[in-house]
C-alpha cells in the first residue's frame, strides 16, 4: 500500500497534510520501509501522522514523536513512543538521543517558527550518521512574519539554506568560503514547495574520470 493510500484509509485519528507532500515522502522514504530504523517526527498534534508512519514503515521501525502538548502522550501505542518537550531545547533533544539513539530519519513538522527550526536542525543534523535523512516541511512559514519569516530576513531556514548549498559546493569555491562543519558529510540537498530535504552520506572521491583505456 502506498503512503497516499494509507493516508486515505485512515480517518481516526485524523491527519492534516498538503497533498503534494506525498510523492516527496515516497521519493525519499520508500527505500527505508520494512527496515530496522528510528524515525523521529517533531510535532504530534492529533497523533494521526505517527500512526500513518507506523503503518508505512512497518513493525521494525521505532516511531518517536515529540510535542510540547502533554495531551499528545495518549497517542503512544505499539512501536510509537511520545515524549513531551520543546524541540528547540538541546537538553530535551539529547534526552531523546540518550533514550532511543540517533534517529535515522527526522521529519520536522513542529512549531514552524524559524528559530525552532534552526535550533533543532543545528543540534540534530550533525549527530546523524551516513544514509540518514533530515526533512523539514511547511517551510512556506519562512516567508510569513508571524512565524519569524520574511523574504529578506537572513535568519529564516530558507535563507540559511542558500548558504548550505554553497557549503555543498565548497570544494569549488577556491577558498572563497570557510567550511561550516554543520554541513559535513552532506551528500545532497533537495528543495520542493515548502519542503527541504538533507541527505547524509560519505561523499565519493571528487575527481575527473574517463571511460575507456585511452
Amino acid at each position: 500500500m502506498s503512503l497516499w493510500e494509507t493516508f486515505l484509509s485512515q480517518s481516526n485519528p485524523p491527519i492534516y497534510k498538503w497533498a503534494h507532500y506525498f510523492p516527496i515522502y515516497e521519493r525519499h522514504f520508500a527505500q527505508h520501509r520494512n527496515r530496522s530504523l528510528t524515525f523521529l517526527e517533531i510535532g504530534v498534534a492529533w497523533g494521526g501522522s505517527a500512526k500513518m508512519w507506523s503503518k508505512y514503515f512497518g513493525p521494525m521501525t521505532k516511531i518517536i514523536g515529540i510535542d510540547i502538548d502533554p495531551n499528545c502522550k495518549q497517542h503512544e501505542c505499539n512501536n510509537i513512543s511520545i515524549r513531551i518537550g520543546d524541540q528547540s531545547d538541546p537538553k530535551f533533544l539529547q534526552s531523546i538521543i540518550d533514550e532511543f539513539g540517533v534517529p535515522d530519519i527526522v521529519l520536522d513538522d513542529g512549531s514552524h517558527q524559524q528559530n525552532h527550526i534552526n535550533s533543532t536542525f543545528e543540534f540534530l543534523y550533525p549527530k546523524m550518521d551516513k544514509n540518514s535523512i533530515y526533512m523539514i516541511e511547511d517551510l512556506h512559514t519562512a516567508y510569513w512574519p508571524d512565524w519569524q519569516g520574511g523574504l529578506t530576513n537572513p535568519n529564516t531556514f530558507i535563507n540559511k539554506s542558500k548558504g548550505y548549498i554553497d557549503q555543498l559546493n565548497l570544494d569549488h569555491t577556491k577558498g572563497q568560503l570557510e567550511r561550516n562543519p554543520l554541513l559535513d558529510n552532506t551528500f545532497a540537498i533537495s528543495f520542493y514547495d515548502s519542503i527541504a530535504v538533507f541527505e547524509k552520506g560519505e561523499p565519493y572521491a571528487k575527481k575527473d574520470v574517463w571511460s575507456g583505456n585511452d
